[in-house]
């Protein structure tokens, strides 16, 4: 099979500073960067429109890797192994993703979801996910099915093939600006299926609320606590 990712590898784009305190310094920082949110959406939508099997595998592993670990070294470990062999044994791959945290078991998760989306030794993830008319069945499907992708990470995943741009990704950067809007009242320690859509519907309301789109005002929040938009 062919491991070349096709869609152009994705930068980080620096966002200018930011230290909004208010909704009013919310909405100003949304123009500031909003060009560069709908650059990176556009993104996404090519991903949808003309990404291979490959390219959705690819954005799937890196939503198995990234709790707990930062995104671009992510990333990079991806490129590393669609580079060489992602049909490669658990040691192999194991070489590549001991860098990340969490590195032993998220290869296994690799090689389980690599497994159940492979036939002939193709690729499938792409045919399989366009059967799927609701975004939300789909959502419910994978989490199901694969190991290590939570709402959450299911959630991402689908954002960043453009299937979907009306979720939430619900992580601790997400959720500590939501507790600062007073969108939520507390942090939970755990996100199962309830917790999850209870925070999402909220913080789908609030940004109904503000006027800001809910994938434009999750990627706000990212990267007011990490400097730019990635991915």
């Amino acid at each position: 099979m062919n491991n070349n990712i096709t869609i152009d590898s994705i930068k980080f784009l620096k966002t200018p500073s930011s230290n909004f305190c208010n909704i009013n310094n919310l909405k100003d920082f949304w123009k500031k960067i909003k060009k560069m949110i709908i650059f990176r959406e556009n993104h996404f939508t090519k991903i949808w429109e003309i990404g291979t099997d490959t390219d959705f595998f690819a954005e799937l592993m890196f939503c198995l890797f990234t709790p707990q670990s930062k995104a671009i070294l992510c990333w990079q470990t991806v490129i590393n192994i669609m580079q060489n062999n992602l049909f490669s044994d658990l040691q192999s791959i194991e070489n590549y993703t001991k860098h990340i945290r969490f590195g032993h078991k998220k290869a296994k998760y690799l090689i389980a979801a690599r497994d159940f989306f492979t036939v002939n030794n193709n690729l499938i993830i792409k045919s399989k996910l366009k059967t799927f008319k609701n975004i939300y069945t789909a959502r419910s499907w994978i989490v199901k099915n694969i190991k290590g992708i939570g709402y959450k990470e299911a959630s991402h995943f689908l954002r960043n093939i453009g299937m979907s741009n009306n979720f939430s990704i619900l992580d601790r950067h997400i959720l500590k600006n939501l507790l600062y809007f007073k969108v939520i009242d507390k942090i939970p320690k755990i996100l199962n299926m309830k917790i999850y859509l209870d925070i999402e519907t909220k913080m789908k309301n609030f940004a109904t609320n503000i006027g800001i789109p809910i994938s434009h005002l999750d990627m706000l929040f990212w990267c007011k606590n990490t400097g730019g938009i990635f991915k």
